[in-house]
């Protein structure tokens, strides 16, 4: 017996192994093996599958594919003062992997869990900035890191003002969640790109702003 395959695993999932063995869209890729090589909150695997290549050779090949669930994001913007609101929390990944502290600027974001994306991103925006948010612009939906990472990231917009206040933010302190809301100017957040900010989402969602979207000339 094995946790996430015949037993339910800590958040009660089972036939972790099965993913992928029943995709048909693509008639170059094969897969004929899936292992589970850990299942305790999010699930990496190891998939083995034959693919055939422009020349017509196939080979065999295996990939390491880590699955965190998918996500939702939310660019929270006030259009009359030119404003948007991030939080600052602690990532340890990014820490350990050469940021200065580990505090990233960041636009509002979470898993789904079982949320349909929309609903997911008002959740997380209330959880983290306390601000709750009624319309939203769905922007793009964007794979994270494709060569490894399984996630989906549903981006969205959505206008906030202190008529949109319902708590203070912070996040959810059972969740172990220690977030800082912080207002800055769109020029302000822009100009940090690359520095101050260097999260993907947030810089991608910061772009549209000015490119496309409410701050668009």
């Amino acid at each position: 017996m094995a946790a996430g395959i015949d037993e339910p695993d800590r958040r009660g999932r089972t036939g972790l192994d099965r993913a992928g063995r029943d995709l048909t869209g693509n008639d170059d890729v094969r897969v004929t093996d899936v292992e589970v090589l850990s299942s305790d909150w999010y699930v990496l695997r190891k998939t083995t599958f034959d693919q055939r290549h422009r020349d017509g050779r196939w080979t065999t090949e295996q990939r390491e594919t880590h699955d965190r669930g998918n996500g939702a994001t939310v660019l929270l913007y006030d259009t009359e003062r030119r404003t948007v609101l991030l939080t600052r929390q602690f990532r340890f990944a990014a820490y350990v992997n050469g940021h200065p502290d580990g505090m990233l600027l960041e636009t509002a974001a979470g898993l789904l869990d079982e949320d349909d994306p929309a609903t997911a991103a008002r959740r997380e925006a209330e959880e983290e900035t306390g601000h709750r948010v009624g319309e939203l612009t769905h922007v793009v939906d964007v794979f994270t890191s494709p060569g490894s990472v399984t996630e989906r990231l549903h981006c969205y917009a959505g206008p906030y003002s202190e008529a949109t206040r319902s708590s203070d933010g912070g996040g959810l302190a059972e969740e172990g969640e220690d977030i800082d809301v912080v207002e800055l100017g769109i020029d302000e957040a822009l100009a940090q790109i690359g520095t101050g900010i260097v999260d993907a989402k947030t810089i991608m969602l910061l772009q549209w702003a000015v490119l496309s979207g409410p701050f668009a000339r």
